[in-house]
């Protein structure tokens, strides 16, 4: 449960709060006996409700004219089709009652709801993450109570209304689904103490809020994707990719490719192949003046976040070619005396030059140990002793193959990964668990145990100790 305030006097913010996890624990008490059908008729309904044409594109629109940060075609596709992955990801899950059954340990496993579960939402991802969180909760038969981000307090009321008003339709309580209507730094940390469980996707700030609430939190990393291209890649297939993550939602997305680590036997014909693609190599003046606009006393300044390269351009005083969609910027270092090596929530790219997979693998970590370390990576390569060997020496929980990195490492048609918005990056990114965040995650687990059929018999001393016995005598 939930930490309540219980002294004398309360803050306006906690009386307010506490009368939302009411309503909302009062829902969730509704559908905790709900069957497996009943529960996915309601997400599925949900979905529906926010994902059906017309009803999308008048959210993709209204995100943008509300939060002036990425484009229309990528919230549109995130509403849209998104949302339906999402579903179609875990509509076939046995989340209610028993879930599973392990014959050879005779345990079974049933699955039950948490209760209210806090979410916290970025301005940068609006439409769909209050969907994707709010079917992955009551996918485990909880509440939900969606903080937005106050640049985005309207889309996420329209979202959460469009998802009660879906709720009514199946005859379940609207309360399942509850928006924050006026967001506040005093009405989220009550929402995160006095929640079941908190599911918080932004900034470090926020995460590290989330972590000491007294409430049981699941939180995100940094972000700061890097890609590595070998030189088996397919450099048309990858510089395509690569524009296709970098400028998605105008990297709205924490998963964007912040820099591209390339081997230097194919770094020049990869850079003709992003120059093709819309990429622009700035030369050193130019590099200053990006980074001029980029930062503000060390932070990334929020005027230059998701804005199409046009608008990046005219700020930095830079006379950007027609059909330029993103920016190249050499890059030697990593750490805080070369910020590009870090995240820019821009279409900024860096870009460095290696000699071989050991050097890649090296550059990427001392990229991510200044920012990013534990979220993701990826690797245009047709050899597959490279792909593992990355895989094994870069310190991140997610490694995508030959696929454009924003779009991918959440899950999509064209891989197994889970779908969500919500990306655990393990203890090298300060979080609890480094998996993608799903229902899985937001549900408790009765173990029953059973006795074996026949009791495991411990091997004598000098089978089990056998590798030990002859170094300790």
């Amino acid at each position: 449960m939930g930490v309540v305030d219980t002294s004398v006097e309360k803050s306006e913010a906690a009386i307010e709060i506490e009368a939302l996890i009411a309503r909302s624990r009062a829902a969730q008490a509704q559908i905790e006996n709900y069957t497996q059908e009943q529960v996915d008729e309601l997400i599925t309904a949900m979905v529906w409700a926010v994902a059906r044409p017309g009803v999308a594109e008048r959210i993709a629109r209204f995100t943008i004219e509300e939060t002036e940060l990425g484009n229309y075609d990528a919230k549109y596709l995130k509403i849209f089709k998104k949302t339906r992955a999402a579903l179609f990801d875990i509509i076939n899950d046995k989340s209610v009652g028993v879930i599973e059954e392990d014959t050879e340990r005779n345990i079974i496993k049933i699955a039950k709801p948490v209760g209210v579960i806090g979410v916290l939402v970025p301005c940068t991802n609006p439409e769909a993450t209050p969907v994707i969180k709010a079917i992955s909760a009551i996918k485990g038969r909880n509440s939900i109570i969606v903080a937005p981000h106050p640049r985005s307090k309207l889309t996420n009321k329209m979202i959460c209304d469009l998802m009660r008003e879906a709720l009514k339709a199946c005859g379940a309580p609207e309360d399942l689904v509850i928006a924050i209507e006026i967001p506040s730094m005093d009405g989220t940390a009550e929402l995160m103490k006095q929640s079941d469980r908190v599911l918080a996707t932004g900034g470090s700030p926020m995460v590290k809020a989330a972590y000491s609430s007294g409430t049981p939190a699941l939180g995100v990393g940094a972000g700061n994707a890097v890609i590595t291209v070998d030189d088996t890649a397919d450099l048309v297939d990858a510089a395509e990719k690569i524009r296709i993550s970098k400028t998605l939602d105008y990297a709205a997305s924490c998963s964007s490719d912040n820099a591209v680590v390339a081997f230097d036997s194919i770094a020049d014909e990869l850079l003709d192949q992003l120059q093709q693609q819309g990429g622009y190599i700035v030369n050193a003046e130019e590099k200053q003046k990006l980074e001029d606009i980029i930062w503000e006393d060390g932070h990334i300044a929020s005027r230059i976040v998701a804005q199409p390269a046009e608008t990046l351009a005219s700020m930095a005083g830079i006379d950007l070619p027609h059909g330029k969609q993103f920016f190249i910027v050499p890059e030697t270092g990593a750490g805080a005396d070369y910020p590009f090596s870090g995240e820019k929530m821009s279409v900024v790219m860096a870009f460095y030059r290696v000699s071989n997979i050991d050097e890649a693998i090296t550059q990427t970590n001392e990229i991510q140990t200044y920012q990013g370390m534990g979220h993701s990576c990826g690797i245009y390569s047709q050899n597959d002793n490279n792909i593992l060997k990355y895989g094994i020496g870069t310190k991140t929980s997610r490694v995508m193959v030959n696929q454009p990195q924003a779009p991918s490492n959440s899950g999509n048609v064209w891989n197994g990964m889970r779908q969500t918005f919500s990306l655990g990056c393990g203890s090298w990114g300060g979080n609890s668990i480094n998996n993608n965040i799903t229902w899985e995650d937001l549900v408790n687990i009765t173990w029953i145990s059973k006795p074996l059929a026949k009791n495991k018999v411990i091997p004598e001393d000098e089978i089990l100790f056998a590798s030990a016995i002859s170094k300790l005598k």
